[in-house]
Formats: structure tokens, sequence, C-alpha cells
């Protein structure tokens, strides 16, 4: 029973993180917790509903082999440099290793403050919890690279926010919590020794073959460059905005990680974004590729003591591999959406993006629901009656004619197979994820339980989730959301 930890980060140096216990609450109550997570863990799942269990995910107990840690981080906010920020609302409980082998993180959100809270309570508002939960188990119901939910607990107490809220603690598990703000804190330091301490340890971790690399340091550059261009193409198809891609946000694992003021779009436009400070589009859907890219540029200049010691060859080095994004993005994106438009095989990869762009550009044009979009055109893939694409648009008219386009792409019975396995019928709407959140700040917790059951098979047809997949009414509309901080 139990977790059974195995710690390496903890062992790292002492300048890595700051030794931290969580603070605990008062009253906690389990709101949901993950069994098939939890046995993917090595975790019994029977262990989930016990005090030890509830204990742990509310920080009130310290678990036998863990070692409690607050992880040291810089970043850049919007593009601004900040040297020291860190895990100010979460503790980092220690390591497992699940069945397939994988190191796994699991880590309290909103336990308490550390020593990188910078003045804050180091709570979290339940809202946060909930929205977080919600959306990264969605992601792995869409097989993009997540961090996951292992528990959302309600504490018993209120926190200040914009005006007092409910409480809460979320469980999260994730490859590792390392991030490019990670090396940008030492790097801030001009601590080469721990750059390289650093990077042997992810390359340990994530990255086993740059080990055996001619230029490991590089290898490891690459080989990041290359998971997050692969994540940025997955997360477009879905209309997701992460909303804060600031490189404290950026996971070296690849994973998508923090989910504060995210979304999945409603109407399209390539200009939407959903951070309330984000005031200028850096975060914008469309822009994503670019900021990540941006992110990878900030790692890359952290590297660049250890990928050469002359500084010129160096920068030559991480310059190439940086230019190995696009064709590293451009294959997933652009197949992605080849499947979701059920696009023949037979076309030229040229034509494809050609078709995807005008599409993309129609529906900005038309107001379309992205995901109701992708939902009727496989209906009309096949020939189900309840297909009614042209009342999505603001011109039906428009709707023909790409109708009429899109089936010069597309050949009888190739195309439906494909996009039913990649237009999900189900996404976490954010007018249904409020829904939610306000509901459970009454204590009525069955609107999270229906969404995230829901939720675990997003693709598939259920009459009692129809619901769930209707776009909001112009009064329902979420127009912006907030880091939860």
């Amino acid at each position: 029973m139990g977790i059974p930890f195995q710690n390496t980060y903890a062992h790292l140096p002492a300048r890595f993180f700051s030794k931290q216990k969580p603070a605990g609450t008062p009253e906690p109550v389990l709101i949901r917790s993950n069994p098939a997570l939890a046995k993917e863990l090595g975790i019994d799942p029977a262990w989930l509903d016990s005090p030890a269990a509830l204990a742990t995910f509310s920080g009130n107990e310290i678990p036998k082999g863990a070692e409690p840690i607050a992880q040291a981080y810089a970043g850049h906010q919007f593009g601004g440099f900040v040297p020291q920020l860190g895990d100010g609302r979460a503790i980092l409980l220690g390591e497992v290793v699940d069945i397939h082998g994988k190191r796994r993180d699991i880590q309290l959100k909103g336990s308490g403050r550390t020593v990188f809270s910078r003045g804050g309570d180091g709570k979290s508002a339940l809202g946060p919890v909930l929205r977080e939960y919600l959306v990264s188990e969605a992601m792995h119901a869409y097989g993009v690279p997540t961090t996951r939910a292992l528990a959302a607990v309600y504490t018993g107490e209120i926190v200040d926010r914009e005006e007092p809220a409910p409480g809460g603690v979320f469980t999260r598990v994730a490859a590792s919590h390392i991030r490019v703000g990670t090396f940008q804190y030492f790097a801030a330091r001009q601590d080469t020794e721990a750059i390289q301490i650093l990077t042997d340890h992810c390359i340990a971790r994530h990255y086993p073959d740059a080990a055996d690399a001619e230029n490991p340091a590089l290898a490891f550059l690459e080989s990041v460059i290359r998971a997050q261009a692969e994540l940025i193409a997955k997360w477009l198809p879905l209309g997701f905005i992460h909303g804060v891609m600031n490189t404290d946000n950026c996971a070296i694992s690849g994973e998508t990680i923090d989910y504060g003021p995210c979304a999945f779009m409603d109407t399209f436009h390539p200009d939407k974004v959903f951070s309330f400070i984000d005031r200028h589009g850096r975060y914008a859907w469309g822009n994503q590729p670019t900021i990540a890219h941006w992110n990878l540029t900030r790692l890359a200049e952290t590297l660049l003591p250890i990928i050469d010691p002359e500084p010129d060859r160096a920068k030559e080095l991480a310059k190439a591999a940086l230019e190995k994004f696009i064709h590293h993005f451009q294959p997933v994106y652009l197949n992605h959406f080849r499947d979701k438009l059920g696009l023949s095989t037979d076309n030229y990869l040229e034509a494809s993006a050609a078709f995807i762009k005008s599409t993309l550009g129609t529906l900005a044009q038309n107001q379309v629901d992205f995901t109701l979009f992708f939902r009727h055109l496989t209906l009309l893939a096949a020939d189900d009656t309840r297909a009614d694409l042209p009342s999505l648009f603001s011109d039906p008219q428009a709707a023909e004619t790409w109708i009429t386009h899109w089936k010069t792409f597309t050949k009888p019975d190739d195309h439906f197979t494909r996009m039913k396995a990649v237009n999900p019928i189900l996404i976490p709407r954010n007018h249904r994820i409020e829904e939610a959140i306000q509901a459970a700040y009454q204590n009525d917790f069955s609107l999270f339980h229906r969404l995230a059951d829901a939720l675990t098979k997003p693709f598939a047809e259920n009459p009692a989730y129809a619901d769930l997949e209707l776009a909001p009414h112009p009064e329902q509309c979420v127009k912006n959301t907030f880091c939860g901080t």
C-alpha cells in the first residue's frame, strides 16, 4: 500500500531546490482520484480511498519514502526575464518508476508557501484545481503528451484572490518538472557546473540515446527541440491555446504543463487568446509555434558553454539545431490536419498544406466553431443525416462552396476512419468548466464529475453527453481565463 517512491532530483546538489514541507489543510475532502493512473504508477488503486491517501494528497502527512522539495527555476514571463521564480505554490513529494519503467514525479500544487513564494500564500483556489484536472486528463485522452491528474482535494479553507474562494490541492504527475527556466536559473548565475549536472540528469531521465552521441549536450538540445515541435503540432489541430507559454512553463520532457489560462477554442480565429494578461496576443493560437521556437532558443543559450568551449562554434551548432524545429513541426501538423479533414494521401503535401491554410481562413471568416466543424465534417464523410455543416457558417453558401472543393481532395471510403480517430466529439469547453467550478463553489461536484467521466472517451458516440458537444450561447462565452495564482 502507498506510493513506492524512488527519488533522484532531491539528491542533486542543494542549490537545485529547497527542502520543503507542505503546509497541511484543516478539513480536507477528496473530490476525485484517478485509479487508472494509480495502477500505471504502481500504486494500489484501493489505497486512493484510504485516510493515508487523503492525508498525502492534502499535504497533511509526508508519506514514507517521500523527500519533499520546492524546485528552483527562473523564466521569461511574457518576454521579460525573472532570474528567480521556483515552485511558489507547489511541492514535489518525490518520484516513482511506473509499470513501464518510466520515472514520474508526484507533486502537490496549492500546498502552501515555499521559499520561492515571493509574498504569496502558496495556496490554490479550487477552480484552477478542477480546471487542470479536467483539461490535463482530456489532453491525455487525445493522445497529447501531458502532465496527469492523480487527485483533487478540497482543503476546507478559504483563500483570498480577486474574491474569497474555497481552497484546493491538486496532485500532479509528470515525466518531470524540469523546465527551460530551470536551465535559465543556473545560466543567470553563470553556474556552468550546475548546467552540466542538470543536462546529464535530463539525458539519463528523458533522452538516454543522447548520452552515446558525439556531443551529448547538442544531442540533448536537438531532442528537446523535436519533442517541443511535435507537441505544439498536436496542440493546434485541437484548437488548444496554452495561454501562458513562458519559459518556466516549457517542460524539457515535451509534455504539456501548467494549465492556467488555457482553453480550447469555440469560434475559430488564429489570433485568439484567452489569458487575461496577454493583451498583445503573444500566446495566441497561431503564435504558439513561434513562441515554442523562441523558448527553445533561450534553452540553447544556456547550453552554449557545454556544447562547445569555442563560443562561435557553439552558437553555430545551436543555430543549426534550432533550424530543425520547422522540419519536426511541419509534417506532424500537416498530417494531423490531413487526417482531420480526411484528405487523400494521394495529394502532395504542398497541395494539402495550401488547402488546410485556406480552410482555416474560411473558418475564421465565417466564425465557425472549430470542434463542431470537424465533428460535422466527420458525420458528412460517414453520410450521417445529422451532418449540417452549413448551419455552422455565418454564410452557408461559403460552406457549400468549401464542401465542393473538399470533395476533390478526398476519396470514397478512404477518409472516415482516420477522421473519426482524430476529431474529438467532446472537448472541455470553457463555459462547461466554469459551470462546474461555480457549482463546486456551492459544494456541488456533480457537473465536475460528469465532465471528467465524459472526457475519458472524447471520441466515442454517447447520447448521454450530447449536450456537452454544443457551443456556448453568446452569454455563456468565457472570454478570459486566469493563472489561478
